[in-house]
């Protein structure tokens, strides 16, 4: 659970020299305040709380893909209205003042969402896919992995959604392969897909000298490593949470919203 003096700390080591090398985590939590709901929180509509574990896998979608899109096409469609909160907004303006001071920075989002990007966020990892990508489930194909994906806007879904079936299911334009979400399952690894960009995550965590999760549950393989390779190296981690939930002792909890935090961060510490 936070203090004043824990925020307090915070605040003075984002500007600080622990600040020269920095990676922000980001998890569902940043966007809630835009409407969208988590994975594993206690809003009403966590995804986690309902079927996500059979219908987000490979599986799922080699067994069933005309539901696996239907399914992602809704998620797709409300995060589509959903504009970035005060904490996108702040993060990029971090990044804008890490950039005019010479510093390192960089922001790894498990969100498929494009709310960071709406903010003006460039130095940007998303390492869990993304909604406005599609992508051939052929391996080595054009379109598909290890690093080829098509703009979701170019697939035509009005077969799909007229007579939903495995045959109406959309196709690559290239090979006729089935197109997929470009996400990452629960089923697969990161190394599925170049544009997870993994191994620049390792690195970037490797030579931080200072890491800030906002709004994750540390429930998923990129932040357990990240976690790890912290506590190996001994340096501050900061986790804005507004649940307070404690993951680990060596990383210090805020709990606070990161919509309110954030962009005090900028007001007070980046100004």
């Amino acid at each position: 659970m936070s203090t004043s003096k824990g925020v307090e700390e915070f605040l003075a080591a984002v500007s600080g020299p622990l600040g020269e090398a920095l990676l922000v985590v980001t998890g569902a939590g940043v966007s809630l305040a835009s409407g969208l709901p988590t994975f594993r929180g206690t809003d009403p509509g966590a995804v986690w709380a309902n079927d996500v574990m059979e219908k987000g896998t490979l599986a799922f979608f080699r067994r069933a893909p005309e539901e696996s899109w239907l399914w992602y096409l809704q998620r797709f469609e409300r995060a589509r209205g959903a504009r970035p909160n005060e904490a996108h907004l702040a993060l990029a303006e971090w990044e804008r003042w890490q950039e005019r001071h010479g510093r390192e920075f960089l922001l790894v989002t498990q969100n498929i969402d494009t709310l960071h990007e709406q903010a003006g966020s460039r130095a940007l990892v998303k390492v869990h896919g993304s909604l406005d990508q599609a992508r051939c489930t052929r391996r080595n194909c054009a379109n598909g992995p290890p690093s080829g994906t098509v703009p979701m806007a170019s697939v035509d879904f009005g077969p799909l959604h007229a007579d939903p079936s495995r045959e109406t299911v959309p196709r690559c334009p290239l090979c006729r392969s089935r197109l997929r979400p470009h996400v990452l399952w629960f089923d697969e690894l990161y190394t599925e897909h170049e544009a997870y960009q993994f191994e620049r995550v390792l690195h970037q965590a490797r030579k931080s000298s200072l890491i800030v999760f906002v709004g994750t549950s540390f429930s998923v393989g990129v932040t357990a490593r990240i976690s790890a390779l912290a506590l190996k190296r001994r340096i501050p981690v900061f986790s804005i949470d507004p649940a307070g939930t404690q993951p680990a002792p060596h990383i210090q909890v805020l709990a606070e919203r990161a919509e309110v935090l954030l962009p005090r961060v900028v007001a007070s510490s980046l100004s």
